[in-house]
């Protein structure tokens, strides 16, 4: 079961602030669909990190610029950090040549889970 942040649509009051409402064509949702599809991972959470970063190079005011993924999955184990990375880059290039700005990874294989 994948473990995803997911906001209430704007307008309710109970919004956090900084949340973002995540559609079916958010750039969350491709960076979602191509690591699973990539990675199959256990655990995957993607969180949009933009309005933290407003008026930063790279970010754009309707957001969707600056992304933390936590990502556990299988394919991980044995390899070295930058492996890792590289993985989760290469599923994400189109993506990080267009509209990310800026991604931080956690990534961690099963049997590191809990750390």
């Amino acid at each position: 079961m994948l473990a995803q942040r997911w906001t209430r649509p704007t307008g309710l009051t109970d919004m956090p602030k900084g949340a973002v409402r995540l559609t079916m064509s958010s750039v969350a949702e491709r960076i979602r669909r191509k690591l699973t599809l990539a990675l199959s991972p256990q655990s995957l959470e993607i969180i949009d990190e933009s309005a933290r970063h407003a008026g930063h190079a790279g970010a754009s005011p309707a957001g969707e610029t600056h992304f933390r993924v936590e990502i556990v999955a299988a394919a991980f184990a044995g390899l070295s950090r930058i492996d890792r990375q590289r993985l989760v880059y290469g599923a994400l290039a189109e993506e990080l040549a267009g509209p990310v700005h800026a991604l931080g990874l956690t990534t961690r294989a099963p049997d590191e889970a809990g750390r």
